[in-house]
């Protein structure tokens, strides 16, 4: 954090950082929203696909042919895109093929702060729901933020908070980018009722014995961020996670509404327990699009491959759609030309996410300059539904935000 030194720990979160003292913008000016309804012929419908691949259908551009579209005739593109990308999202929403769970919230936001927003069945950005693994993402930028702060550093091997740790090799840096080899995950991390510093011990006890060597294996497991919580949460001197969160809300205006609290939040799961709405996580991604996250050296990173030459032994993504993406600090770094185990290929700064087992699916597209999320609470299990319904306006949704991207001021 820019301009503050170190004192009690929560003064510190809740400070005003040099970058910014006030609430993280609200988003967009303007843009198109949809709601979903009938739906008739879709002009740009087309096969799901891999999240960032997918059908485009007919979608003929005016940019590309002859340099920079005017801002008259970039908006215009605009709107004939969105008009495009509700006709298909209609259709889709509706076909068994694709999904099961008609209720959902696709929204993007672009480098210019325009928004198309489209909301089908019961759904809105305003729509309460359950993370599942989109919480990952927030957990860590939660915890870096006490790096920035002096109280934590990417070196910091638990022993220095934990007594309990009795072993010496694993940092944060490993936690946070699931190489610590501590993949095990004990009955109490589903427990409404467990202690959640206790229940960290019973992780290392339960791996401690036989865990891999840290930074050999990538295992996408919730225990590695329990223990950097705990961490975290010793390191900052409050008695809870839900302390940090609170402090960190205060400090970013961020998540004003949102709380880890599943299974309890006195045990919260933060791989994955977390309820939040799609117009807060739209502003979180803002901020990590505009550098106001974290401190610049702490953003990249996040953002860059921590995974290293560690082997996979579980990624859901590969698992899903074949494709070998590598891993930040509670985020995937995407490569679509990388099919099949070991061969990730793409380097760091083009696209980050954190997509959940509900099919829900926030992203900020570097190459592309916007961000969004797919805001949805289907079955566990229906990330490929998500990606589905991505898949169908994928590259109409590339089209609109590269389309007045060189007439923005």
């Amino acid at each position: 954090m820019k301009g503050i030194t170190r004192f009690g720990a929560l003064a510190l979160l809740t400070a005003c950082s040099g970058t910014s003292g006030a609430p993280f913008g609200a988003g967009g000016s303007g843009g198109a929203v949809g709601s979903g309804g009938a739906g008739g012929a879709s002009d740009g419908g087309g096969a799901a696909g891999s999240i960032q691949g997918g059908g485009a259908g007919e979608s003929s551009s005016l940019a590309g042919e002859g340099g920079a579209l005017s801002p008259v005739d970039c908006e215009a593109e605009r709107s004939r895109l969105e008009r495009v990308m509700t006709d298909s999202l209609d259709v889709a929403a509706t076909d068994n093929s694709i999904t099961g769970d008609p209720n959902f919230t696709l929204a993007f936001e672009a480098a210019d702060g325009h928004r198309f927003v489209y909301s089908h069945g019961d759904s809105s950005l305003d729509t309460v729901y359950e993370s599942a693994s989109t919480s990952k993402w927030v957990a860590a930028a939660v915890i870096l933020q006490l790096v920035d702060g002096g109280l934590l550093s990417l070196d910091d091997q638990p022993s220095k908070w934990l007594p309990f740790w009795q072993i010496e090799g694993v940092t944060l840096a490993h936690l946070l980018s699931f190489t610590s080899g501590f993949s095990k995950e004990p009955l109490c991390i589903n427990s409404k009722t467990a202690d959640f510093a206790d229940c960290v011990q019973r992780a290392y006890t339960a791996n401690v014995a036989d865990a891999p060597a840290p930074g050999t294996a990538f295992d996408y497991s919730s225990t590695h961020l329990q223990i950097a919580g705990l961490m975290a949460v010793r390191a900052a001197g409050v008695t809870s996670f839900a302390d940090l969160f609170t402090a960190w809300q205060a400090r970013t205006g961020l998540f004003p509404s949102a709380a880890f609290d599943l299974p309890s939040l006195t045990n919260p799961r933060l791989a994955g327990g977390m309820h939040w709405t799609g117009a807060e996580y739209m502003m979180f991604l803002r901020a990590v699009y505009d550098d106001k996250l974290l401190e610049p050296a702490t953003q990249t990173a996040m953002l860059d491959n921590q995974r290293g030459a560690a082997s996979v032994v579980d990624s859901p993504v590969l698992t899903a759609l074949n494709q070998d993406w590598a891993y930040g600090f509670g985020n995937w770094l995407e490569c679509p030309t990388a099919i099949g185990p070991d061969s990730f290929d793409c380097g760091a700064g083009h696209r980050n996410s954190s997509p959940g087992a509900y099919g829900a699916y926030p992203f900020v597209d570097f190459d592309h300059h916007y961000l969004g999320i797919l805001a949805r609470q289907g079955a566990l299990g229906t990330f490929r539904d998500g990606d589905a319904l991505f898949g169908v306006i994928a590259q109409d949704a590339t089209r609109w935000a590269d389309a007045c991207v060189q007439s923005s001021p």
